[in-house]
């Protein structure tokens, strides 16, 4: 199925604040919202690393008060949403504020659209579901990858099914993000080539998707530049700021790119693959993007050809085969330098899961954009080459 896309182009973001050292301005922002009291949405692990308390430190200098709300797992599930909602309403808050990776931000993200609607949270699946404005919302990414701090998707996992949904609506891009490199410097190794990676994919997907267009393809390509030319070396080089403010500017646009274009069947299989396993999200990308590429190449070489020419390869007097295959040996060489020689059944993934797989891969939304229209053999066949 495909949908027709139309020719306009419409590009939404939050406001952003971008630099070291901005998630100390939380608590201004918070108070232009007219916060009595903030819902501060984190998981224990950023929680640990101490950037809770720096916001807790700023909302206190501005005299305002605020609950903490951090029992979110690594994939936010349906409960914790609906927890989350239940904390914000009992404490009488008007504003959410999240700070860390991709999960607490969806869950915040969340919250905010059960406690607008007052109504599960698994009502809302899909394009376009939401009706009331969420409370006002400030995200402050601690992981360079994910980028829900600037996109209109939410990603929750529903354990009783074993699979992810997507919502995707305007109404839950946040109002301000405060990108602060600095909060990466918590990230492991595995944790940087997990995000670095997803927001590479992120970038690759927006490039080619049936979306794509003139206000996304420059973000689209320079967050392609940014992260291939400096994940390798951030990650072998935890504590140099200036690697970390380029893989979190290549995040940002990666995200600004792919909010905007919406993404392809490498996502799509990825939330498949994630709410099956409850894996990192990245880590599924990272499986996944070769074949995929593969796959996609011949719908549009020509958008191929450019992204690898982004990626500092040779082009001249190459044909369509020689550089699809020079695009998914670099795809293959920059995963083995970060770390990932994973494979699916390193993961306990067999050949009888594919057709559940694959029937969840193909109700994403993000496979609605893919630049080959992809039927369930097709998808079936690209997880197996997976495997």
């Amino acid at each position: 199925m495909r949908h027709d896309i139309s020719p306009l182009r419409k590009f939404v973001s939050p406001e952003i604040i971008f630099g070291a050292g901005c998630r100390h301005n939380v608590g201004n922002y918070a108070s232009t919202f007219g916060a009595r009291k903030v819902l501060v949405v984190s998981d224990p692990g950023v929680q640990a690393a101490g950037w809770v308390a720096d916001v807790e430190a700023s909302l206190q200098a501005q005299g305002i008060d605020y609950c903490l709300y951090t029992q979110v797992s690594p994939n936010p599930r349906v409960e914790e949403v609906m927890l989350g909602a239940e904390v914000y309403r009992s404490a009488g808050c008007n504003v959410i504020v999240a700070v860390g990776g991709g999960s607490p931000m969806d869950c915040a993200k969340g919250i905010g659209i059960v406690v607008a609607h007052g109504r599960s949270i698994l009502e809302f699946e899909g394009v376009d579901t939401l009706t009331v404005p969420s409370p006002p919302l400030i995200l402050i990414p601690t992981t360079a990858g994910t980028s829900a701090d600037v996109s209109q998707f939410v990603i929750i996992s529903n354990q009783q099914e074993r699979m992810k949904f997507s919502i995707v609506s305007k109404a839950v891009v946040p109002d301000v993000s405060l990108i602060d490199p600095e909060t990466t410097v918590s990230m492991d190794p595995f944790l940087s080539a997990c995000t670095g990676i997803d927001a590479l994919v992120h970038a690759i997907e927006a490039f080619v998707s049936t979306g794509h267009g003139p206000l996304t393809d420059p973000h689209a390509l320079e967050a392609m530049r940014l992260i291939n030319g400096n994940l390798v070396a951030m990650i072998a080089n935890p504590h140099d700021i200036a690697l970390r403010e380029k893989i979190m500017l290549g995040s940002m646009q990666a995200g600004l790119a792919f909010s905007n274009a919406i993404l392809g069947a490498v996502h799509a299989m990825s939330h498949s693959l994630g709410g099956f396993l409850d894996l990192p999200h990245g880590l599924c990308n990272a499986v996944l993007v070769e074949h995929v590429v593969a796959f996609n190449y011949s719908a549009t070489p020509e958008r191929f050809k450019v992204i690898a020419e982004t990626f500092g390869i040779d082009c001249r007097g190459l044909n369509q085969n020689q550089v699809r295959q020079r695009l998914v040996e670099h795809l293959v060489t920059l995963k083995h330098a970060v770390g990932f020689h994973e494979t699916l059944r390193l993961h306990g993934v067999g050949t009888s899961d594919i057709p559940f797989l694959s029937r969840h891969a193909m109700d994403d939304p993000c496979i609605l954009t893919n630049p080959r229209q992809s039927s369930l053999r097709d998808v079936e066949v690209v997880y197996a080459e997976a495997l």
